[in-house]
C-alpha cells in the first residue's frame, strides 16, 4: 500500500529544469485564508491585500509553454538580492529573458539576465511580453489549495507548492500517476506489479 505522504517526495525532486528556460515570467503570490470574524486580533485593522497581507509569500518562474518552479519565502526576504538568487538558482541566466511586473524588488534583475518590465497599471500584454503564464499557474495553485486542501500550515506549504509544480510540469504526461506510484514503490515503469 502506498500512502499519500510517500508520493509527495516524488514531486519534490526534478520538477524544474533550469537549462530549458528561455522566455520566462516571474511573479509572486500570497497564499492564505481570509481573516476570521470575531477574533480581536483580526478586528483591529482591515485585512490587506498584496504585499501588506499576513499571508505566506510564494515566488515562482515559468517558461512560456513549459515548466514552472516556485518556492515559499519569508516575507522579509522579498527583496531584490533574494529574488536574484532565486533566478540564478532556478532559471538559465545565459539564455533566458525574464518578464516581470513593476515590483521594485525586480529592478536589479537586469544585472543577472535580460529583463523586461510590464507595467500592469498601463497594460497587461504587449505582444509576446506578458506575465499571464505565471498568473495562470497562481490561479491553479490558489484554486487547488482552496478546493482540495482546506487548511494548510505555513511550515508545510512548500510541499503543497511542489505538488502543484509537479502537476503543472506533467500536465501533458498521460501516465503521471503510474510513474509516481512506480517511483514510490521503487520499481521500473514497465514492470507489472502483482498484489
Amino acid at each position: 500500500m502506498v500512502s499519500g505522504h510517500r508520493t509527495h517526495p516524488e514531486c519534490q525532486e526534478g520538477h524544474f529544469s533550469p537549462a530549458t528556460f528561455s522566455r520566462s515570467s516571474m511573479d509572486e503570490c500570497y497564499i492564505g485564508g481570509k481573516p476570521r470574524k470575531g477574533k480581536k486580533y483580526d478586528d483591529d485593522d482591515k485585512p490587506k491585500r498584496g504585499r501588506g497581507t499576513k499571508k505566506a509569500p510564494v515566488i515562482g518562474a515559468v517558461e512560456r509553454c513549459g515548466n514552472v518552479t516556485a518556492r515559499t519565502v519569508d516575507k522579509r526576504k522579498m527583496k531584490g538580492k533574494h529574488l536574484r538568487a532565486f533566478v540564478k538558482e532556478r532559471v538559465n541566466v545565459m539564455s533566458a529573458c525574464l518578464v516581470t511586473d513593476e515590483y521594485t524588488a525586480y529592478n536589479g534583475m537586469h544585472k543577472v539576465l535580460p529583463h523586461v518590465v510590464i507595467k500592469h497599471s498601463d497594460w497587461h500584454v504587449d505582444g509576446n511580453i506578458h506575465t499571464n503564464t505565471i498568473e495562470g499557474f497562481w490561479a491553479l495553485l490558489k484554486r487547488g489549495m482552496f478546493g482540495q486542501f482546506h487548511s494548510v500550515d505555513k511550515k508545510h506549504l512548500q510541499k503543497y507548492v511542489d505538488e502543484f509544480c509537479c502537476r503543472y510540469n506533467n500536465r501533458a504526461n498521460d501516465d503521471v500517476f503510474g510513474l509516481t506510484i512506480c517511483k514510490a514503490l521503487g520499481v521500473q515503469n514497465n514492470t507489472r506489479i502483482s498484489l
